[in-house]
């Protein structure tokens, strides 16, 4: 079923009984959002999939405008997955009129990927919370390929007591070890071709964890470097190694587990990656 207003998200999920899981999306589904589901469907009862391209979490009009929207084929999708609910809004329901009260993401939210786009994860967790409301959900699932949006929302279910369960699923990749993204349409073939050497750079960095952060950020910053002179050529616009829970950046005593973040702009797309490594 799919349902576009909150009054008619509340009529539907009034009459779910048990427990539900909620999948938060901007649509243009791939084998990454079907692999949430999947997890989704492995826990609840019940899966809710809201389907929205928030105008919030956009700096740039532009790149709000070229976000693909395949309602049609996301509900196909979601229908293949045994999703009871799709709540997909207009931006006019989600904001009726314009928000005065919205939610930070304090520190967190201006170091690494917020550094790049001042107020992103404000806009995501006033989303979320919204959506949280909106849909009651017992335990909501997000990917590990955000892995700052994944560690911001934690932070907001844990400081605001909001009683949802975040679950974190792993990154879906291509065979050749591209992330799954949305954006991955954009790129041509020759791009495509150029846009693997965030990947490569990350497993570079893994492979050298027993150097310590300094030999991890080489390794992968000379995968980058490469990149840069390839044609199309690859524009970093950052390569991090981050504490998984803090996003603060990692010093050369640190011990546990760290993120490797990488975003990179290939063309006219933007996209970004990671992986989780232990010291």
């Amino acid at each position: 079923m799919i349902v576009h207003t909150p009054a008619e998200l509340a009529a539907a999920r009034g009459a779910l009984s048990g427990t539900v899981a909620l999948v938060p999306t901007m649509g243009a589904l791939h084998e990454g959002h079907r692999s949430l589901i999947r997890a989704a469907r492995e826990i609840a009862d019940h899966v809710v999939v809201s389907v929205f391209v928030n105008p919030l979490q956009f700096g740039e009009k532009a790149d709000l405008d070229r976000y693909p929207r395949t309602l049609e084929a996301d509900a196909a999708i979601c229908a293949e997955e045994g999703v009871a609910l799709v709540f997909a809004p207009s931006a006019a329901d989600m904001y009726p009129r314009e928000p005065v009260v919205t939610v930070s993401a304090g520190e967190m939210g201006t170091v690494v990927e917020g550094a790049s786009r001042p107020g992103h994860f404000d806009g995501v967790l006033t989303v979320v919370t919204k959506l949280f409301g909106l849909v009651r959900p017992d335990s909501a699932l997000f990917g590990q390929k955000d892995a700052q949006q994944l560690a911001v929302i934690r932070r907001l279910s844990e400081d605001l007591n909001l009683g949802v369960r975040i679950v974190a699923c792993p990154t879906v990749r291509e065979a050749d070890g591209l992330a799954l993204s949305s954006r991955n349409r954009f790129l041509s073939p020759d791009e495509r071709v150029t846009a693997v050497a965030l990947s490569r750079a990350l497993f570079a960095g893994r492979d050298a964890v027993e150097l310590g952060p300094a030999g991890v950020l080489a390794a992968a910053g000379a995968v980058l470097d490469a990149a840069a002179k390839a044609e199309p050529p690859l524009d970093r616009d950052y390569l991090v190694l981050a504490d998984s829970v803090t996003f603060s950046p990692v010093t050369a005593g640190h011990s546990g587990p760290a993120v490797l973040a990488v975003a990179a702009r290939v063309g006219e797309t933007r996209l970004i990656d990671n992986l989780p490594l232990e010291f």
